[in-house]
């Protein structure tokens, strides 16, 4: 903010930095769930392990959570007031 970024740039910035091993995870997790689907059916009762409402829901809940954990810190960095910033370091 200090050197001239907007708002929206640095909102932008800390949501990239912070989902990106977000979504790296989920694409693993859901690789796994696929590849180890019979394992985990074992373990379910009546449902199946690719239930695509089970993974979808489990990978929507996730991934929201996620973002809104990086977005509140985003938040607070974009309010920042520049000469404050400057003046504590």
């Amino acid at each position: 903010m200090a050197l001239g970024a907007q708002t929206g740039d640095v909102l932008r910035l800390v949501v990239n930095q912070g989902m990106r091993p977000v979504v790296i995870g989920l694409a693993i997790g859901i690789i796994s769930a696929f590849a180890l689907g019979r394992l985990i059916a074992s373990q379910l009762y009546e449902v199946s392990a690719h239930n695509p409402a089970l993974l979808g829901g489990a990978t929507l809940l996730l991934a929201t959570t996620a973002f809104i954990a990086c977005l509140l810190p985003a938040r607070r960095a974009a309010r920042v007031d520049p000469i404050q910033a400057l003046r504590s370091e």
